[in-house]
């Protein structure tokens, strides 16, 4: 177990590769930069998408977006619409009052910055933390929206820190414990490889999911043996005779 000040980039990339022997790789390209065969509305639309997901679960999430786009035609109907009606179209998702209000906040700045455009291709230009500041400018997109957009769909080193994330990097030590979420976000994306920001993205959360779950979490399991701090690794280490000094390494 390390604590904030010993994690570096050679114990992230141990750290990943621990995570990919006990699950599998995570297949994604290394270099940074929109997929050219992207449509230009396709960020846009992943922005959307985001905020719909804030606080609910995927199933909704997916159901609340296609609601969305089966109910306009475009992204202009969608900024243009009355916010009561894009309210209850998208209610599935949970928050309708704000997020409608977030969705029509983010489609006007987007339209405003391009001179009348949907499309946030502009982006992809911009270094990445200028890039979030103009995301994170848009009142109630956060930093973990703005990271699953620049991350997803431009392929920018900045990862989204959700609740697994968070919380396994607390136990591991990787992100201090007293963080914010928002210092969380500068703490990962100051230690992470560019390369593995997404794959370890993933593979955090399949171990947050799998083993390292907020109640009850299984200690039986090789990485938190060597990386988790928790109580409950304490106390498996306690009942397999593992001496506590053995795990400050």
């Amino acid at each position: 177990m390390a604590t904030h000040d010993e994690w570096d980039e050679a114990r992230a990339r141990e750290l990943h590769d621990d995570l990919v022997s006990l699950y599998n790789p995570v297949e994604k390209a290394a270099e940074h930069g929109s997929d050219p065969d992207a449509a230009p509305g396709d960020g846009v639309r992943q922005l959307l998408t985001t905020i719909l997901s804030q606080n609910v679960a995927d199933q909704n999430t997916r159901r609340a977006s296609e609601s969305l786009f089966d109910q306009y035609a475009d992204f202009a109907a969608i900024e243009a619409a009355a916010h009561d009606e894009l309210a209850d179209t998208i209610r599935v998702a949970g928050l309708p009052d704000q997020k409608a209000s977030r969705i029509q906040r983010a489609l006007s700045a987007t339209r405003e910055e391009t001179g009348g455009a949907y499309s946030l291709a502009f982006l992809d230009a911009l270094p990445t933390d200028e890039a979030k500041a103009w995301l994170m400018d848009i009142k109630g997109v956060g930093p973990k929206t703005a990271s699953v957009v620049l991350n997803f769909h431009f392929g920018k080193p900045t990862m989204a820190v959700d609740t697994h994330v968070e919380r396994v990097s607390k136990r591991f030590g990787l992100v201090p414990s007293s963080a914010t979420n928002g210092r969380a976000h500068d703490v990962i994306d100051g230690i992470i490889p560019d390369e593995l920001t997404y794959p370890l993205h993933v593979l955090l959360i399949q171990h947050g999911r799998t083993y390292c779950s907020a109640r009850s979490p299984d200690c039986d399991n090789p990485v938190c043996e060597t990386y988790c701090r928790c109580e409950g690794c304490w106390r498996h280490s306690a009942s397999q005779g593992i001496p506590t000094c053995a795990r400050i390494s």
